[in-house]
Parts: structure tokens; C-alpha cells; sequence
């Protein structure tokens, strides 16, 4: 970074000054925790020569707190590719099941807008489709912050609920479906070029919630990338250019995380992961009833604690499979 033609192309340039201040974090974040390790160290001798139990005592809470953040860190550097550090497009689409899925896909949503809030990121509803009597058809989402694409990438595939149904008389059990895919946000570094004979758009009414504005205007934008068959549609907002603005930045997420996946090889890999949306292509199932258990079948991390993970508890499943995907 210290030669003169540095910043010639700027394009790699700034690749190569985030992934200097990536690793200038790393380092530095390495480097505290060192240091406050060398000094409880230092302060447990000094109270253990005295025998002082109330400074020892908070010795060991600190260290506590240490352990902590030392796990954080180990969790961060577990998070190597290129895509990890940008923010993420979270799609959620109801499956096999109905009323039931909608619902269901309602509650998945609502569980990472939770992981969202309590990790300090920023979550933002892009497009909301809503479901015919409740929940929703599909919603995507928008969530910012440091590593959420390296983090929510562990979220994609079938998610699977098992659970007495509220929608049911006779409360019976029901067993329903939703698909969950991230994508890596393309910023202005990257250049993803759509031609114009490349893209079909279509406008057409909003549907769902939203008063008499929407059955009135054609403000609702379907776009599809016609040389790779991706659709994105937008009715989130009531101005057709808010709604083509959000579809373009959608669809280019999606043709990069595309043509990047060929790139690389791994897109039979990945595709192998898009099942149909039913029963036996699940990554993850909740079962509610007869017992509680949310239980991933990628890595066997399971947890009895159900509320919790529908709150946003999500760290230790996601630990997991990155920790598996170093290992492999």
C-alpha cells in the first residue's frame, strides 16, 4: 500500500486496503487480549502472595470475561473468505404445508430480525410477501453489519417445524417447511454489469396489505436476469423506482453470488443443497411437540431450549457448522 501507484486501480486497491484493515482488526483485537491476560496473570500472583480472596475473586470473574471475548475472536477467525465481512441478502420462501408454512416462514423471519438486534446488526425488509390467511409467502431481507454474510451463510437450505397446529380444530400435529438462502451483498467495488436486452421487467399491482394505494398503482417490479433464469420481485415500497432500485440491488446480489459459485466450482455443491422444500431435504428441524429440540443435521449440534433459538439464539449452530466447513 506504501507505493506510489498504489491507488492506479482502484478496484484491486481496495480490495487490498480492506483486507489490510481485516487484518490490522484481527492483530490488534489479538494483541488487547494478550496484554489483559499478561496483566490478571500479574494480579492473580500479587494476590495470591497476599492472600487477598477479594481480589482474587475478581480475578476470576475478569478471567471469565477474557475467556469470552478470546471465544468471540476465535469465532471471527473462522470467517476466511473474501464475501464473510459484507453484509447479507436473507431470502425466506414458504414450502410444503400451506397456511402452516406461511406461518411458518412468518416465524423464521421474525427469528433472524431477533439474531439481528442481539448481534448488533441492522435488519431491513426489503420485499414481504404475505401469506393468504396468515404468515407470509416469502420476505427478503436486508442485514448490515461486520460479517453478517460470513455468519448467516450457515442459514441456507430447508428449515423444518414440527409442532401442534394453531390452525388446526382438532390440534393435531403438523409438520411444515420453509427455505432459508443468503447471499453476499455486491458493493460498488464490484462490478456486476447487466445489459439491457439481459433484463425483463415487469410491473403489475401490489398485492397484500397496504390500503387502497397499491390496488390502485402499478408500483410492484418483477425482474428477470434472462441469460441465468434469477426473478427477483419487489412490492415493498409504493414508488415503482424504490421498488426497481431494491430488485436491481437483489438481483445483483444473486448473478454475482451465481456466476461466483461457477467460478469456483462449488455450484453442484451448493445446488445440492436447493431441495424441493419438503419433507427430507431439511438442514435444520424445530420440533415443538411431543418434546422441544431444535437439532441441525449437518453438524448434530442440537439444544433443547427452543424459545431461545426462536428468539434469535442462533451462535452456537451457526459455531458449529463454520467450525465444520474449517475442518473440511
Amino acid at each position: 500500500m506504501g507505493r506510489p501507484d498504489f491507488w492506479n486501480e482502484p478496484k484491486e486497491a481496495g480490495q487490498a486496503a480492506r483486507q489490510a484493515r481485516s487484518l490490522k482488526e484481527a492483530i490488534s483485537s489479538w494483541e488487547t487480549l494478550n496484554g489483559h491476560l499478561g496483566e490478571l496473570r500479574e494480579l492473580w500472583e500479587l494476590a495470591t502472595e497476599e492472600r487477598d480472596e477479594g481480589t482474587l475473586q475478581e480475578v476470576e470473574i475478569e478471567a471469565g470475561r477474557l475467556a469470552t471475548q478470546v471465544d468471540d475472536l476465535e469465532f471471527r477467525n473462522l470467517l476466511s473468505d473474501p464475501d464473510d465481512p459484507k453484509d447479507a441478502i436473507l431470502e425466506i420462501n414458504s414450502g410444503a404445508g400451506g397456511t402452516e408454512a406461511a406461518d411458518w416462514a412468518a416465524m423464521l423471519m421474525r427469528m433472524y430480525t431477533r439474531w439481528a438486534e442481539r448481534s448488533g446488526f441492522a435488519a431491513e425488509v426489503m420485499d414481504l410477501q404475505e401469506g393468504e390467511e396468515a404468515g407470509i409467502k416469502s420476505a427478503t431481507l436486508e442485514i448490515r453489519g461486520a460479517y453478517a454474510y460470513g455468519y448467516l451463510k450457515a442459514e441456507s437450505g430447508v428449515h423444518r417445524l414440527v409442532r401442534i397446529s394453531p390452525f388446526d380444530s382438532n390440534s393435531r400435529r403438523h409438520t411444515s417447511f420453509a427455505s432459508v438462502f443468503t447471499y453476499p451483498e455486491v458493493g460498488e467495488d464490484i462490478e456486476v454489469d447487466f445489459k439491457e436486452e439481459d433484463l425483463k421487467i415487469d410491473v403489475y399491482r401490489s398485492g397484500g396489505a397496504g390500503g387502497q394505494h397499491v390496488n390502485k398503482t402499478s408500483s410492484a417490479v418483477r425482474i428477470t436476469h434472462l441469460p441465468t433464469g434469477i426473478v427477483v420481485q419487489c412490492q415493498n415500497e409504493r414508488s415503482q423506482l424504490k421498488n426497481k432500485s431494491m430488485g436491481l440491488k437483489i438481483l445483483k446480489a444473486r448473478v454475482y453470488q451465481h456466476f461466483k459459485m461457477e467460478e469456483q466450482k462449488k455450484l453442484d455443491a451448493v445446488e445440492s443443497t436447493k431441495k424441493s422444500i419438503e419433507f427430507g431435504s431439511q438442514i435444520r428441524s424445530y420440533v415443538f411437540h411431543p418434546y422441544s429440540l431444535v437439532k441441525d443435521g449437518r453438524t448434530g449440534h442440537e439444544t433443547g431450549n427452543v424459545q431461545a433459538v426462536m428468539d434469535g439464539d442462533l451462535d452456537g449452530f451457526i459455531k458449529a457448522y463454520l467450525l465444520q466447513a474449517k475442518e473440511g
